[in-house]
């Protein structure tokens, strides 16, 4: 696990995930796992540049429909709209210069704009999946109970 010492391989399944799965692996569940404030609504950080308020926008939304943003996620969600915003930025440059551009000296060179876009494209991606924004991570993520039944057969089998 990423940040503690001596442990390494996959991050340790949320109990709520392993609840709903039906505990498939029958060990001990973690009864004292945290739980945080929902977040309902927020607006993003005035100091958002516009890229990053729109992405903020787009995402903040959906993860409050689905009920998974807490107070404890929302640096993640600043730092995946700040890494749009990066990446936007990077991505103009090179469309406007180039893939290669001239030196100082005058030979050609990578566009450094490039490096900076691959870096926030990397920075997207690590916190995009930790707010379950990619179709692999999403499916790890859970949300707040659903209120109705979409399962006819449910009923069957709950009696």
């Amino acid at each position: 696990m990423p940040g503690v010492k001596g442990r390494s391989g996959r991050r340790p399944k949320p109990t709520a995930t392993k609840e709903l799965a039906g505990n498939p692996g029958k060990r001990k569940l973690n009864k004292d796992e945290p739980s945080f404030e929902l977040v309902t609504n927020i607006d993003p950080p005035e100091w958002l540049c516009p890229n990053s308020q729109e992405m903020w926008a787009r995402v903040v939304p959906a993860l409050l429909a689905e009920k998974v943003l807490c107070v404890t996620d929302l640096h993640n969600v600043e730092a995946f709209c700040t890494a749009y915003a990066n990446w936007r930025a990077s991505q103009a440059s090179v469309v406007e210069f180039g893939i290669v551009v001239q030196s100082a000296m005058g030979s050609p060179i990578k566009n450094p704009a490039l490096t900076a876009a691959k870096e926030a494209m990397a920075q997207m991606v690590t916190f995009g999946s930790l707010l379950g924004l990619d179709p692999s991570s999403r499916t790890r993520l859970v949300g707040a109970k659903k209120t109705g039944e979409t399962n006819a057969f449910s009923a069957l089998l709950n009696g």
